[in-house]
């Protein structure tokens, strides 16, 4: 993981959307890497990731039902 707290906000986001460790970690991985990609500011990164890893995890249990 690339910053100090984004185990903690990992685990949280994996509690409060049910959805294994491994696969938040994955998905958060993989955001962050995307948005680097062309971040010119990174002050913002962890909380801008953490939010689109929400936002697929919500679009893909609504999916579900």
């Amino acid at each position: 993981m690339h910053q100090p707290n984004a185990e903690e906000v990992v685990k949280e986001i994996a509690t409060a959307t049910h959805t294994p460790q491994e696969v938040v970690e994955k998905m958060y991985d993989e955001t962050w890497e995307a948005y680097s990609k062309e971040a010119r500011i990174t002050d913002y990164m962890p909380v801008l990731v953490a939010k689109r890893v929400r936002e697929e995890l919500r679009n893909r249990a609504r999916g579900a039902h």
